[in-house]
C-alpha cells in the first residue's frame, strides 16, 4: 500500500530464534548448579535435612547451657577441685558440640565453602587447646608456660584470620572502589580503638623480658586488632548487600574478643582465674561462631537495602571518628605507636573515597546515565571550546527514525537498548579527536574535528549504513534507520548556538525527504519554519475536525463487486486545500500525534460503515492501525466498544496491521490479535514483501486477508521477475485458505494478469481513487447501474 494513502508508516524488523545470554548468578546451594533432570535426594547435601540440622543446635545449646550453669555453681562452692573437674568435662563436651557442629556443616558444603573449612578448623583448634589445658590443669596443680595448648590457641587466629579474609574478599570483589576503601578505613579505625584500649597490655609485655609467655601474651592481642579489623571489614561491606548473617559471625567474634581483651587486661595483675566468669565468654563466642558456619551452610532470604540508606556508612564513619578520638586522646596520655600509625591510617584512607566521590560525581554530572556518552550540557561545552576559527569543523545530529513506535510497541526497556547500542555503533566510527554526546530523547550530536564538507557527508552516511544494519536485542532482531542533519563551521555559522539549530534543521530535512544525510542550506531555514507551522496548525486540525476519511474500494475480482473499502485520512486545510497524508503523517508520528489521529479516523471510518449497514450495503471497512495502538493490550476491548456503540457487526471491521508488529514481538501480537478474533473483528496483513520476516506468523497467527504491497504490482508487466513473485506470493497465500489483495492496480494489463493467477481482490485507481464518503457511495451506485444495464 502506498505510503501516502497510509495512517501509519513501516518499521522493519527481523526474526530471531535465540535470546541474549543471562550473566551467571552464584548460587550458594549446592542443588541450584546442578541440572533439573538430577535425582531428587540430591537437593540435599549430605541427605542432612533441617530436622537434623535443628536437632544439633539443640545439642549445642544444651552443653554450652550446661556449662554455663556448672561455672556459675563453681562460683558459688567452695569445693574448688571437685567442681573444677566437673567444669572441665562440661567445657570438652561443650567444646565437641561445636566441633561436631562445624564439620558437619562442612561436610554440607562439599569443600565448596573454603570459610566455612577454615572457621570449622579454627574452632577445632581451640576447643583441642582448651581440652588440653584442663587435661593438664587436672594433673598438675602448678602450669608450665608456654603451655601446648597454646599451640592451638594461636592456630584459632591463625585459621580465624584466614577465613575472615576469604569471607571479605568473595564479598568485596562484586564491590566497587569506594566500598573497598570504607572497608579499608573502618578496619583500621577498629584497630585504633582497639589497640588503644590495649595499650597497657602492649606496653606491660614490652617493658618485660623476652619470654615464650610474653611473645604468647603480645600474640592474642596482635590477633585480636586483626579480629576487630575484620569484623569492621565485614560490617562494612555487607551492609551494602542483602545477607544478615554476618550478624551471628560478628556476634561470636565479638564475645570472643572481648574475653580476649578482659583477659588480656588483667595480665599485669594476674587477676585472671580459671573457672571464672569469663571462661563463659569464650565457650559462648566459641558457640556462636559454630551456629555461624551451620547457618552459612542453609539458603538464606535476601532483603535487599536501598544502597543510599544510613547503614551503608555508619560503620566506617563510626570507625573513622574513633580513630580521631583516639588521635586526640594521644595528644593527652601517652600511647605507643601502634594506635597512633593505625587511627592515622584510618583518616588518611577515609579522605580517599571523599575524593573519589567527588570525581566519581563531576564524571556523572557529564555523562549520559544511559548511553555512557556525554550528555548535552557537557557536549555543548565541549563543543563550544573546540570550535576555533582556522580550523574547519563540522556539527552533526543525528535522529532515529520512528523511535516513538519501537517504545510504544516493545516497551521503553527496549528502547534503551537500542538507543545503548546506536550510541556504543556511533562511537566506534569516529575518529580518536571527534566528540559525541547524547543530546535527549533519540537525538545524537557529533563533532568532527578538521573535517571538510566532504569528510562530513563521507562519515554521515558511513553512520546512517551501520545504524541501518539488523541488531539483536533481547531476542528480537531490531532495524532502524537514522536521518542527520550536518552544518559546518565556520561558513555556516560563527558559534555552537548557530550549528545547533542549522544542524536540527537539516535534519528534519532529511527526514522529511527520507533521502540520506542533509548539508544544511539557506531554504532549510524556510522549510524549518514550515515545519514548526504545520504541526501547530495539525494540532489544532485534529481538535477542530479538520481531518476527514476518504474511502477507497476493494473489488472482488471474480465477480466484479464491491466488497469492502479501505478508510485513508485526508486533510482539510483552511488555506492550503486538501492535503494527502504524505504531507503530515510523518509529522504526526514525529511529535506523538499518531494514536490520536487514528482513533479520529477509525471512528469516521465506523460512523460511515454503520451508515452503509442500516441503508443495506454490508460493505467491509479497513482501517490501518498504528503500531502504538496495536501495543495496547486493551485494543479489543476498546474496539469492541466503538462497535457495540454504533450497532455493527464486528465482522464488517478489517482492521490492517504491518508485518513489524507480528515480528517484533510475537507472543505479544499472538495474544492481541486472539483477542481481537475472539470479538469478531478480522485482520489483514498489510504491505505483504516488504519485511524482513519469517513466513511461520502466517500459519501460527489469526490472519483473514493478506495485502500485496503495490511495489510488487506496479513493475509486474515490465519485470518478469517481479510478476514471478507476485505469482509465487499468490500461491503461497492460497496454500493457506487465505485471500489475496493487490494494491496499485493502475491499468486494465495489470488487472488481467492478476486475474489469470488468481489473486481474489483488487485496489488501486483503475477502479477509483480514494473517494469522500458522499463521492464513493454515489460512484457505487453509479456501477450498480452500469451493471444493470448491461
Amino acid at each position: 500500500m502506498d505510503r501516502n494513502k497510509r495512517v501509519g508508516r513501516d518499521r522493519r524488523h527481523n526474526p530471531a530464534d535465540t535470546r541474549l545470554p543471562l550473566g551467571p548468578r552464584r548460587q550458594q546451594a549446592a542443588s541450584a548448579a546442578r541440572p533439573p533432570s538430577a535425582p531428587a535426594q540430591n537437593d540435599h547435601p549430605r541427605q542432612f535435612s533441617k530436622r537434623s540440622g535443628a536437632a544439633l543446635l539443640w545439642l549445642l545449646g544444651l552443653c554450652i547451657g550446661a556449662y554455663l550453669v556448672g561455672l556459675l555453681v563453681q562460683g558459688s562452692t567452695t569445693q574448688n577441685t571437685i567442681t573444677l573437674d566437673t567444669i572441665g568435662w562440661l567445657a570438652t563436651l561443650s567444646g565437641l558440640a561445636c566441633v561436631l557442629v562445624c564439620w558437619i556443616a562442612a561436610a554440607r558444603s562439599r569443600a565448596r565453602r573454603p570459610d566455612i573449612i577454615l572457621a570449622a578448623t579454627a574452632v577445632t583448634s581451640t576447643v583441642f587447646a582448651d581440652t588440653v589445658y584442663y587435661l593438664q590443669l587436672q594433673g598438675s596443680p602448678v602450669i608450665v608456660s608456654p603451655l601446648p595448648a597454646d599451640v592451638g590457641y594461636v592456630l584459632f587466629y591463625v585459621f580465624m584470620v584466614a577465613a575472615l579474609i576469604v569471607l571479605v574478599f568473595r564479598r568485596l570483589r562484586p564491590l566497587g572502589m569506594p566500598v573497598l576503601l570504607d572497608t579499608l578505613s573502618g578496619s583500621f579505625g577498629a584497630a585504633a580503638i582497639l589497640a588503644a584500649v590495649l595499650d597497657p597490655v602492649l606496653v606491660f609485655v614490652a617493658g618485660t623480658a623476652l619470654t615464650g609467655e610474653n611473645v604468647l601474651g603480645l600474640l592474642f592481642p596482635v590477633g585480636d586488632l586483626v579480629l576487630v579489623a575484620l569484623i569492621a571489614a565485614i560490617a562494612t561491606a555487607e551492609s551494602r548487600r542483602a545477607g544478615r548473617r554476618w550478624m551471628i559471625l560478628a556476634a561470636g567474634l565479638l564475645l570472643f574478643t572481648a574475653a580476649d581483651v578482659t583477659y588480656a587486661l588483667g595480665l599485669p595483675t594476674a587477676q585472671y582465674v580459671v573457672g571464672s566468669v569469663l571462661d563463659a565468654g569464650w565457650a559462648v563466642g566459641v558457640a556462636v561462631i559454630a551456629v555461624w558456619v551451620h547457618r552459612s551452610t542453609e539458603p538464606e532470604t535476601p532483603h535487599p537495602r536501598p544502597g543510599n540508606t544510613w547503614w551503608t556508612v555508619v560503620t566506617p564513619a563510626t570507625a573513622t571518628a574513633g580513630g580521631l578520638a583516639v588521635l586526640l586522646l594521644g595528644t593527652q596520655l601517652p600511647l605507643t605507636p601502634l594506635p597512633i600509625i593505625l587511627a592515622t591510617l584510618s583518616l588518611v584512607v577515609a579522605t580517599v573515597p571523599l575524593a573519589y566521590r567527588q570525581q566519581i560525581a563531576r564524571r556523572l554530572a557529564r555523562t549520559d546515565d544511559l548511553t555512557g556518552l556525554l550528555n548535552r550540557r557537557a557536549f555543548r561545552a565541549d563543543a563550544a571550546g573546540r570550535l576555533v576559527a582556522d580550523r574547519p569543523h563540522a556539527l552533526l545530529v543525528l535522529d532515529l527514525d520512528r523511535f516513538k513506535e519501537l517504545n510504544d510497541s516493545l516497551g521503553h526497556e527496549a528502547g534503551d537498548h537500542l538507543l545503548t547500542a546506536v550510541g556504543t555503533q556511533i562511537s566506534t566510527q569516529l575518529r580518536s579527536g571527534d566528540l559525541v554526546g547524547r543530546l535527549g530523547g533519540d537525538e545524537f550530536g557529533i563533532l568532527l574535528a578538521g573535517a571538510s564538507r566532504e569528510r562530513a557527508i563521507a562519515t554521515a552516511e558511513r553512520l546512517r549504513h551501520v545504524v541501518a544494519e539488523p541488531m539483536l536485542l533481547e531476542g528480537i532482531t531490531l532495524q532502524t534507520n537514522v536521518s542527520i542533519g550536518i552544518a559546518l563551521y565556520p561558513e555556516q555559522g560563527s558559534d555552537l548556538n548557530q550549528l545547533m539549530r542549522k544542524a536540527d534543521m537539516a535534519m528534519y530535512r532529511s527526514k522529511a525527504g527520507n533521502t540520506g544525510p542533509h548539508v544544511y542550506a539557506a531554504a532549510d531555514n524556510q522549510h524549518g519554519a514550515e515545519r514548526l507551522r504545520t504541526l501547530q496548525e495539525l494540532r489544532l486540525a485534529l481538535a477542530h475536525d479538520q481531518l476527514q476519511t476518504y474511502f477507497q474500494p476493494k473489488v472482488d475480482l471474480t465477480t466484479n463487486t464491491v466488497t469492502g473499502a479501505e478508510a485513508l485520512v485526508r486533510w482539510n486545510h483552511p488555506t492550503r486545500g486538501v492535503l494527502g497524508p504524505g504531507e503530515f503523517l510523518g509529522l504526526a508520528e514525529e511529535s506523538g500525534l499518531m494514536d490520536e489521529l487514528t482513533l479520529i479516523v477509525l471512528c469516521q471510518a465506523l460512523d460511515q460503515a454503520a451508515r452503509w449497514h442500516r441503508n443495506g450495503h454490508l460493505l467491509t471497512v479497513s482501517v490501518n492501525l498504528a503500531p502504538g495502538s496495536l501495543a495496547d493490550d486493551r485494543l479489543a476491548d476498546w474496539v469492541g466498544d466503538l462497535l457495540d456503540a454504533r450497532g455493527l457487526p464486528s465482522e464488517l471491521l478489517m482492521l490492517e496491521i504491518t508485518e513489524e508488529f507480528l515480528i517484533a514481538d510475537r507472543p505479544r501480537a499472538q495474544a492481541i490479535l486472539t483477542s481481537l478474533r475472539r470479538r469478531g473483528i478480522r485482520i489483514s496483513i498489510d504491505d505483504f514483501g516488504t519485511g524482513y520476516s519469517s513466513l511461520s506468523y502466517l500459519r501460527d497467527l489469526p490472519i483473514d486477508e493478506i495485502k500485496l504491497d503495490q511495489s510488487f504490482v506496479l513493475p509486474m508487466m515490465d519485470c518478469p521477475r517481479t510478476a514471478a513473485l507476485v505469482a509465487a506470493a499468490v500461491g503461497l497465500v492460497h496454500s493457506l485458505d487465505l485471500p489475496m489483495v493487490a494494491e496499485g492496480i493502475e491499468d486494465a494489463e495489470a488487472l488481467a494478469e492478476l486475474i489469470r493467477l488468481g489473486c481474489d481482490v483488487g485496489q488501486g485507481y483503475f477502479f477509483s481513487r480514494p473517494l469522500p464518503a458522499a463521492d464513493f457511495e454515489r460512484w457505487i451506485d453509479e456501477r450498480r447501474e452500469l451493471a444493470g444495464t448491461s
